[in-house]
């Protein structure tokens, strides 16, 4: 029987493990609303906000904390315990007594107990300090659900974001993949023949080299871009939960380089980042925890006192009354918690410390962060419009240079060259604005606003959930007024 009884460690099989990977992957993108048309900057964030599989992970737990909650409730009530039970003997259970007078044994046996006994009782209790320690473990678990939507925020927050900087990324690489494909192409065929001359020695070694020279460093140019921009679209469906390989298109919308604008000052700015960001909140909540901590190692200490009472039957006919109802009240006193009690205020008190200390240096951290934001989006705004006044005069030098290679006083190399830096200009000025649009991003992220106002629901709907991201505050030029009225409703 003991060696029935041993466990042993046993892996899952081959089949069980195929069948958790086969279940996985048909799982990841199951239930969602197929792609259909080209994707805005909005339907990705909804996209994000619906099937964002770290976005719902949060969700999960935040839902595992709430039914915590729930059960802790229960703790609050008292116990009730109803018992049965069948005893059985194969004799009766009697015995005789000696006379302690004259220390003379009384042999007539006599038994007070059937054979065969049938009882139950129900019996209700109530344990005082019980109570007041499940109240205390109640609240905890309500700060506990409070504390998990922080995390979730600053989830959501952080992939919103990602999808802003990953979107204008892709529309960058969309707009320039095929341009640079065919570039390549001209450079290889110009490199070619620039070799074909070299061999040939119908120029000179020197040239023919300079040339080659910089046709090369055009190739590298263009891998370079390619290795940038490649791997945007990958990363906005990834947080979009589209599955890998998955062909979708985005939507090319108009770049406004003036939308973006900041109104709200500096000190404001921190001000509403320091009343929103959740990393300071879930300090708070944890500090809440915290108090309520020391409210139940104060009870612990406190003698308990048990309330009971309870119905009973037995069915030994010997018993003048079978059936009856008793009552009661114990008192309990662990004396060893009253010693005990100052290490755990030390403790309380220690992590009180800690709280407040780590609920200073993340303010710090947040009003740094928001002070970098904010001069990460001056400098974007001023790198964007530098990367327009490049693109503008390499695009003139350009037309120059197509009008001088077609009356051939250039050759074919120097105008590849200029529509390779053309190209580049396009793709520096791409790359500025996807870099504008995720300082933009970041500035909201570290003033902790949320990029939705409402509560999610899952059968809501891509293209809703886009239109009210699009009317909330997304790209609105009014977008900074609204800080100050936020802070001021919210206090």
């Amino acid at each position: 029987m003991m060696g029935g009884c041993a466990i042993y460690p046993t892996p899952l099989s081959d089949a069980e493990l195929a069948a958790a990977a086969d279940t996985n992957q048909a799982s990841v993108t199951a239930d969602q609303e197929p792609v259909k048309g080209a994707i805005s900057l909005y339907d990705a964030m909804a996209r994000a906000l619906k099937y964002n599989l770290d976005h719902r992970v949060e969700e999960a737990e935040a839902a595992v904390r709430v039914a915590e909650l729930d059960l802790s409730h229960y703790s609050l009530l008292p116990n009730m315990v109803a018992n049965s039970g069948y005893a059985g003997r194969d004799n009766y259970n009697a015995s005789s007594s000696l006379n302690l007078v004259n220390n003379v044994q009384n042999f007539g046996a006599s038994t007070s107990q059937e054979k065969e006994i049938k009882s139950a009782d129900i019996g209700f209790s109530w344990n005082v300090l019980d109570f007041g320690l499940s109240y205390v473990r109640a609240r905890q678990s309500a700060d506990k659900v409070l504390l998990q939507e922080e995390t979730r925020r600053k989830v959501i927050q952080r992939v919103v974001e990602d999808v802003r900087s990953a979107y204008w990324r892709a529309i960058s690489a969309e707009r320039l993949m095929e341009r640079l494909a065919s570039l390549e192409g001209e450079t290889r065929a110009a490199l070619a023949e620039t070799r074909k001359l070299y061999d040939e020695r119908q120029t000179s070694p020197i040239t023919a080299l300079t040339y080659e020279r910089e046709l090369v460093e055009i190739k590298q140019k263009i891998g370079e871009i390619q290795r940038d921009l490649n791997t945007a679209k990958a990363q906005l469906a990834a947080l979009m939960n589209l599955g890998p390989g998955t062909s979708f298109k985005l939507a090319r919308e108009s770049r406004k380089e003036g939308s973006l604008t900041l109104k709200a000052g500096l000190n404001e700015m921190i001000s509403t980042a320091v009343y929103n960001r959740p990393e300071l909140r879930e300090v708070a909540y944890r500090k809440r925890i915290n108090i309520h901590e020391a409210d139940a190692a104060l009870l612990e200490m406190l003698p308990g006192i048990q309330l009971y009472a309870g119905s009973n039957y037995d069915s030994n006919s010997f018993l003048m009354n079978s059936d009856w109802v008793n009552w009661g009240a114990k008192a309990s006193w662990n004396l060893l918690k009253v010693f005990s009690y100052s290490a755990r205020r030390d403790i309380v008190d220690l992590q009180e410390q800690m709280l407040n200390e780590r609920s200073l240096a993340l303010t710090m951290a947040v009003m740094t962060q928001v002070h970098v934001s904010r001069i990460r989006f001056i400098h974007a705004k001023k790198e964007l419009s530098t990367a327009a006044e490049y693109r503008d005069v390499q695009r003139r030098l350009l037309e120059q240079m197509r009008a001088e290679a077609a009356a051939d006083r250039i050759s074919k190399q120097t105008l590849i060259r200029e529509e390779m830096n053309t190209l580049v200009a396009e793709a520096k000025y791409d790359i500025a604005y996807a870099q504008l649009q995720n300082a933009y991003a970041n500035l909201f992220s570290s003033m902790g606003l949320d990029p939705y106002s409402w509560e999610i629901d899952r059968n809501q709907s891509v293209s809703s959930v886009s239109a009210s991201l699009k009317q909330l505050w997304f790209e609105r030029g009014d977008l900074n007024a609204g800080w100050s009225k936020r802070l001021a409703s919210a206090q």
